[in-house]
């Protein structure tokens, strides 16, 4: 069925963009074993020989049957473009170059080196600009357990992923699954994530909703981030 999606939506680009597409490329959770179609999105970079108003408008017609279906509109770049953002961009082009899937055309990330000295530092903004969302949407939010839950599920991937590239930025072996990502963090941070584990079982469907101490699970899951968060950047300094 996301296959099927997938084709279609590379047909239409192929049809609106012509030979100005140069490569359409699968990337995230949806390119592992990782994806879940309930929480998953499908992250579609473009690769296009020119990104200026008018060929950007001629991709129109297909991201929006693509948005239509319940999908965000893909990354557009050019290769130039792409080359030149390796320094801000280093943890979205490390799990590019990753966790991808070529959908048409050719494997251009296979050209992009991400200079690593600045990933540590993207991380450390990352995580602390995180957890500084988390604070606020915790005094923003309703005290009602849907709405706390909910806001625990839409951090959790990109906390999730943020733990993972400060594992690579510390030097280790990258982590191959989300809880296994968590586990090691953990670790490192000599900090409880049962609040994260229980929003991993809760995703993968093992427990529900109904078998959650809320109001335990959102304490420990906002002092899980502020202890992974605080002993990153103190870590980070001795590397400096």
């Amino acid at each position: 069925m996301i296959d099927n999606k997938l084709d279609e939506f590379v047909r239409k680009l192929k049809a609106s963009a012509a030979d100005n597409l140069k490569s359409v490329i699968l990337y995230g959770s949806a390119a592992t074993d990782e994806f879940h179609a309930k929480h998953s999105d499908l992250n579609i970079l473009c690769i296009v020989g020119q990104a200026d108003a008018a060929h950007l408008e001629a991709l129109h017609p297909a991201v929006d049957w693509w948005i239509r279906r319940g999908q965000r509109p893909p990354l557009v770049f050019t290769v130039e473009e792409l080359l030149r953002s390796a320094d801000i961009f280093t943890i979205e082009l490390l799990d590019m170059k990753s966790r991808h899937r070529i959908l048409f055309g050719e494997n251009l990330l296979a050209e992009i080196l991400v200079p690593l000295h600045y990933h540590a530092i993207q991380v450390e903004r990352e995580l602390r600009a995180g957890w500084l969302r988390l604070r606020q949407a915790v005094l923003a939010a309703p005290k009602k357990p849907k709405t706390v839950l909910g806001l625990m599920g839409s951090s959790f991937s990109t906390f999730a992923a943020l733990f993972r590239h400060a594992l690579i930025a510390l030097g280790e072996v990258p982590a191959e699954t989300k809880r296994e990502a968590i586990d090691r963090i953990a670790q490192f941070a000599a900090a409880d994530p049962a609040g994260f584990q229980t929003i991993l079982s809760l995703r993968e469907g093992t427990i529900s909703e109904r078998n959650i101490d809320i109001e335990k699970t959102l304490s420990q899951y906002f002092a899980f981030v502020e202890a992974v968060t605080d002993r990153f950047d103190r870590q980070l300094e001795t590397i400096k």
